[in-house]
């Protein structure tokens, strides 16, 4: 799972970068004919890895249930992100994934319900999750992407 976690890594400093080389009101605009901003993916991204991985393994999030509630799967923006919210972000891109990583050597991830995710595969186990939600992420870096070229 090294290399998963690699690639992981990988794409989450593209979105650190893309956090840190943006102002406020770039990372909230939403263009005409999208439902969401720079920063709602970006955030949406670290709230599944924390739900498909923790969440479906019965274990505690390392994020809060109002983030959850926020940024989940069927909710868009509902207030402009401010200077604490954005800190926060960049935090935890790397902090989530580095306690994943730790969590998972310590072989913490024993229970798994298993999930079908919209593409109709059924995650089975944790490796499943940690698999997907590269994918999950890479498609919402292509998302974040086609924003940067609308603000």
């Amino acid at each position: 799972m090294d290399f998963s976690f690699e690639i992981n890594l990988k794409t989450r400093e593209i979105f650190y970068q893309i956090l840190k080389c943006h102002t406020l009101n770039q990372l909230n605009k939403i263009p005409k004919g999208y439902s969401n901003n720079i920063f709602w993916n970006i955030k949406h991204i670290v709230i599944t890895q924390q739900l498909l991985i923790y969440g479906l393994s019965q274990l505690p999030l390392n994020i809060s249930e109002v983030e959850v509630n926020s940024y989940k799967r069927g909710t868009r923006p509902n207030r402009d992100i401010n200077d604490k919210d954005l800190v926060l972000l960049k935090k935890q891109l790397f902090s989530t994934l580095k306690q994943t990583k730790e969590d998972f050597k310590k072989h913490l991830f024993k229970d798994y319900t298993e999930y079908t995710v919209t593409t109709k595969t059924t995650l089975t186990n944790v490796e499943d999750a940690i698999e997907f939600n590269n994918f999950h992420e890479g498609i919402h870096l292509g998302y974040v992407l086609a924003l940067k070229r609308l603000i």
